[in-house]
Parts: C-alpha cells; structure tokens; sequence
C-alpha cells in the first residue's frame, strides 16, 4: 500500500481494524517498525485530533514526526501548471513537494475543500498534486472528500461495541451555523457500507452526498423512522452537494437529542469532534452513557498507528 487515502476494500479494513485493536492493547510492540524513518505532516488547514494522535501514533512506532502548518508557517503554493507566477503565490507545488520528498519517508496531509469549485474538489486536486509531485507514500489527514483515518477510528470503534454481525448504523444530518465539508460524512458512509453494515442516511430533502460514496445505502428524510431500532447514530452536518457548499436548511429539530432515541433504547452516539454543543448534539447524549465520541477520539491513535505501519512495509 503506497497511499491512505480512501476505502479500498474490505479485506483491508478487517485488516486495519484488527491492526489497530492490536496497538491499543500494546501501543509499542512495533516500537522499531519506523526507527530512521522521517514523517511530515502537512497542515493546510486546523486540527486538533488529528494532528496529536498521528503524532503520538508515528512516535509509537519509532518514527520522527515533523509539523508544518502551511497555511500560516509556509508559502502560498500555486497548484495549476503551465501558470505565469506574476501574482501572490510565491512557490510552485512541483517545488515544494519535490523538496519535501527528498526531507521525508511518508507525507501525510490536510486540506479542506474550498466548497466553492465542485469539480475540483470531487477530484481531491490539491491532496492528488502532493501525491503526483513528492513521489512518496501518501496518508489523508482530511481532503476535500474524505477523511480515511477518522472512518478507520470509526469502524474500530463499532467493532468494539457492536452487539452482532451487521449492526443498524445511521448516518443523521444535523444543524450548523457555519457551511461544512462533506468528507468526514462520505468516508463514513463509504467505510461503513463497504465494512458490511446495515446503514441509512438520513437528512433533509436537498442534502443528498455524492452517490459514489452512498451507494448500497437506505436513504430517509424522516428522521424519526431511519432512527428506530438503530445500533449506532453517527451525527454530523454537512452543506449541500447538488447545489454545492450551500446551506439549505438549519431546522433545529433535526438536532439529536434523548428523546429522538425513544425508539433506539440501545442505540450508541457517535461524532467527530469538534462538536457544537446544543446545536448538533444535545448535552444529554454528550455527557451520557450512549456517547462513544471519547472513545472514537482515543482510537484516533491507532487507526492512524495501523495506517503508518502498512505503509513502512
């Protein structure tokens, strides 16, 4: 495997999961795996969960981690070729990447959609030129589509609290104030079914993802319904993907709260972080025993662990 960036197939999620189980038990029994190795993290844009965990993860395995937050620390970088650079990006990303391939082993990167060019972020453009022009292995720490390491942490976190083989699991829109990305939504979606489980989508009419990461999945605008009997709710907003990076509705009552889940007695609440308190999720479900989101944050860790590992083969 030369890049982490998407969903390949199942084989290899049973894989990464079973691999990321194994590190939580024993975090350093590959403590050498990376030793000499050199990993860079590249930050195009915030991070909290992602940024620490990978760190600690590549530190698990022996290897040097080094950050860059190139949005403030770094050149602006144009990314088209053929361009005249008489403008205000001062460095080509042939330039730069050709560079930080010959610093490091393994790149590892962030960077959000604009939500304003569909088509180039449907094609990843930004996390594909990195890859293109550093020749190096690859990992997404989010791209403009998908966010492979938290899905990973996602699927280790269900299969640890999982009561049976193909448990209900519900993906639910929730409100925002600001216009989100969609790719932590795709990635869950797309690793989700392609893990073999039960889902349905569920958001307002107007909200439907990019088919390509939902296909094999029930879709329901009635809240209410895709909720019941549910084994697991994911929460997370997302801005529309038809009419692109906008904000169609901010119903306040697809909040998830204590007493949508009347119907899901055992239902498990899981989400990202960072999280708008009262506004996707309520503070009873947050503070409470249905909430898996610590535990998915912790498995950050490994499911980055297990993604590195594969890749120093």
């Amino acid at each position: 495997m030369k890049y982490y960036t998407q969903f390949e197939n199942k084989s290899l999620a049973d894989q990464l999961i079973k691999k990321a189980l194994e590190y939580k038990k024993e975090p350093l029994s590959d403590s050498n795996l990376g030793r000499g190795k050199r990993i860079g993290l590249l930050f195009l844009n915030p991070s909290l969960r992602t940024r620490l965990s990978t760190q600690i993860a590549a530190s698990n395995l022996g290897m040097e981690s080094i950050v860059l937050n190139m949005d403030k620390e770094s050149w602006a970088l144009e990314m088209e070729d053929g361009v005249i650079m008489n403008q205000g990006k001062a460095e080509h990303i042939r330039d730069a990447a050709g560079v930080l391939g010959s610093y490091f082993d393994i790149l590892a990167l962030r960077a959000f959609p604009s939500l304003s060019n569909k088509d180039e972020d449907s094609e990843d453009f930004i996390l594909h030129q990195f890859a293109k022009h550093s020749g190096l292995p690859l990992i997404s720490l989010e791209s403009a589509i998908r966010h492979p390491l938290q899905s990973l942490a996602d699927m280790v976190t269900i299969d640890e609290h999982k009561k049976k083989d193909k448990p209900k699991v519900v993906l639910t829109w929730a409100p925002h104030i600001k216009a989100i990305p969609h790719a932590v939504a795709n990635s869950f979606a797309e690793w989700s079914i392609g893990c073999g489980h039960d889902v349905t989508i569920t958001h307002p009419e107007g909200y439907e993802l990019d088919e390509r990461f939902t296909n094999g999945a029930k879709i329901e605008h009635d809240q209410d319904k895709a909720l019941a009997d549910a084994d697991f709710v994911y929460v997370k907003n997302w801005s529309a993907f038809n009419d692109y990076g906008k904000i169609l509705c901010t119903d306040e009552s697809w909040m998830l709260n204590e007493q949508k889940l009347g119907q899901a007695p055992n239902a498990k609440v899981m989400h990202c972080l960072p999280v708008r308190r009262n506004v996707e999720l309520s503070d009873e479900i947050l503070d409470g025993p249905r909430s898996l989101v610590q535990h998915q944050a912790k498995n950050r860790i490994f499911a980055a662990q297990a993604a590195i590992s594969e890749l120093l083969k």
